[in-house]
């Protein structure tokens, strides 16, 4: 896809100013893919690459779609938020000084207003067969806050998405078109539920059928 228009990238850093965020990435991938992947914000890793899940999860995430016959250069991979959100952690050391780091954190809705715009000009652009949100913020930006993934994960269904409409008003509307949308698990959740592995193995094969078999 053509590089983000600079009015939208510097409107959304603009509108994150005094939040407690680090860093851009941006979306990549093709146009027009079969699959567009949102999660919900880069981390520590991302930021240093500027490359989207090419941290811990990343590497998780590309195994899943691995077992699909697909490559990270055949999806087109973003988030809801682009810049790092952290909260300062403290840290004691065997020698018994205390250090300050930065933690991730899930963006607020806040932040994923603020980065609206962003999300919904990739969708337009790149106008892929299947959404694939992971996780609840994904999941939550698209179809509306209260929906979890754990009651619609290795769902189908055909929906309109959200899209900004007013940012002074935090005002959402729905798209006239109807997108494919296919939730599934965010890929660090393994690391603190091992026994998703098997309902994510099951998703990833209904994923895998609907786009060789289902027209997408």
């Amino acid at each position: 896809m053509k590089h983000l228009p600079e009015t939208l990238v510097c409107q959304a850093q603009k509108r994150m100013r005094g939040f407690a965020v680090e860093g851009f990435v941006p979306g990549q991938g093709p146009d027009h893919p079969k699959i567009m992947l949102v999660g919900e914000a880069p981390g520590e890793t991302e930021i240093k690459t500027g490359v989207p899940f090419s941290g811990r999860a990343g590497r998780e995430l590309m195994g899943f779609l691995q077992k699909i016959g697909l490559t990270r250069e055949k999806v087109f991979i973003t988030s809801a938020v682009r810049s790092r959100p952290y909260r300062w952690r403290e840290k004691k050391r065997r020698d018994g000084t205390v250090i300050k780091r930065k933690d991730n954190r899930p963006p607020t809705q806040k932040e994923m207003l603020a980065h609206a715009a962003l999300l919904d000009y990739e969708i337009k652009q790149i106008d892929p067969d299947v959404i694939v949100p992971l996780g609840n913020i994904g999941l939550n930006r698209l179809i509306g806050p209260g929906m979890k993934i754990t009651n619609v994960h290795g769902r189908l269904s055909l929906s309109p998405i959200r899209y900004l409409v007013d940012f002074s008003t935090a005002t959402f509307g729905w798209t006239e078109k109807a997108y494919a949308i296919f939730p599934m698990f965010h890929p660090a959740s393994i690391f603190y539920n091992r026994r998703l592995l098997e309902r994510i193995d099951e998703d990833l094969q209904k994923l895998h059928t609907f786009i060789t078999e289902g027209g997408a």
